[in-house]
Order: C-alpha cells, then sequence, then structure tokens
C-alpha cells in the first residue's frame, strides 16, 4: 500500500538529523540518505568500489575502509572532483533509495535527502520539509560536531543552495531555533498531520 512519502532537507548543521530521529519516536518510517551512502560505500560495496576506481586507493585508511574525513575535505575543496564524487555516487544511492522507500511499512516514510532540491529530486516525494536554523547557529554546530574549521564548514555551505532558497522550495519549513524538545513538540504536530494524509492515501490505494 502506497505511504505519504516525505522529503526532508536542510542546510548543513540545520538539525535534519535530529528532526529525524524525531520523526521515528512520533511513529514515522524514516530512511537517510547519509546512511544509505555509508552503507554503500563499506569495503566491498558498489560505492566503494566506483570511489577506489575513480580517486585511487589514497582515500583509503590502514584498514582498506574509505577515509571519509579526507575524501570530504578534498571534494569540497574542487568543485570538478565533488561533480566526479556526485556522478559516482548518486545514481546508486538513489536506486538503493527507492527500494527503501517501496519497502517502507506505515502510512508515512520520512526521507533525510540533504540535496534535494539541488539535485530536482523534489518530484519524487509527496511534500518536502526543510530544516532551518540561523546561520551562526549552524556554524557552531557543525565545527563542534565535526571538529572543522570555519572555513571549512563555510565550503560546504557554498555547495548547497542558500537555506533562503531551500526554504521556498519546500512545502513546509521547520524552524530549529530552540531546544530539541520544542523541535520534537513540532515535528510530533506535523506527524499527526502527515499520518491522517498517509492513512487516507492507504484507504484509497486498496
Amino acid at each position: 500500500m502506497k505511504s505519504l512519502r516525505v522529503g526532508l532537507t536542510g542546510g548543513i548543521g540545520s538539525g535534519k538529523s535530529a528532526a529525524l530521529e524525531a520523526f521515528k519516536k512520533s511513529g514515522a518510517a524514516i530512511i537517510s540518505a547519509d546512511a544509505v551512502v555509508h552503507a554503500l560505500s563499506k569495503p566491498g560495496k558498489p560505492g566503494y568500489r566506483a570511489i577506489v576506481r575513480a580517486f585511487g586507493k589514497g582515500v583509503l585508511v590502514a584498514d582498506g575502509a574509505l577515509d571519509r574525513s579526507s575524501l570530504g575535505e578534498k571534494v569540497f575543496k574542487n568543485a570538478a572532483m565533488r561533480r566526479k564524487l556526485e556522478k559516482i555516487v548518486h545514481p546508486i544511492v538513489r536506486r538503493e533509495m527507492k527500494r527503501r522507500i517501496n519497502a517502507a511499512r506505515g502510512p508515512v516514510v520520512v526521507v533525510d535527502v540533504p540535496l534535494l532540491f539541488e539535485n530536482g529530486l523534489e518530484g519524487e516525494f509527496d511534500l518536502t520539509i526543510s530544516v532551518s536554523a540561523p546561520r551562526a547557529l549552524r556554524l557552531k554546530r557543525v565545527m563542534r560536531r565535526d571538529g572543522l574549521s570555519k572555513a571549512a564548514v563555510e565550503r560546504r555551505m557554498r555547495a548547497q543552495l542558500p537555506a533562503k532558497e531551500k526554504e521556498k522550495r519546500a512545502d513546509v519549513v521547520l524552524r530549529n531555533e530552540g531546544s530539541l524538545n520544542l523541535l520534537r513538540r513540532s515535528v510530533g504536530e506535523y506527524q499527526r498531520a502527515f499520518n491522517l494524509i498517509g492513512s487516507s492515501l492507504r484507504r484509497s490505494s486498496r
């Protein structure tokens, strides 16, 4: 049966992961694009093999796993390298995400897609949400979380659409400027509405 497909996005440091987890706690099925990327980039997996072929063994650590931090730093400094990586990874990830969406159970499935609008994927969802937070707060969060310099975080921000553009394109803007409890309450309110819509879709698809 059909589920309501919700595409979740937002700029780096906006709190997408926290919002996705809150949707899970509220009863939605969830899928993370980053988690899919990680799964497909493990040694022996299709993404891993393609990345090593394209970038060489210099992107590996001693045990043969991808050095994600080093690779990320390289591609965010070089737009051509970033496009090369995206061309390799995106088709593989997209296929796997479609499979997972189709296999999802329950009236609502929320999918975290960081580059939702950049890659023109909004048409694959019934509605879209952009998680929003002030730029200064986003910078602080990512610097603390990932141990990156301000300049490194700003490079990653420039690789994405501006937050205002994401908000303009999204059906729903989810503000994440306060506490985690406040975010969870907001998510819970949306999830109750999404459940009603999703349940209606499932009834009509029987």
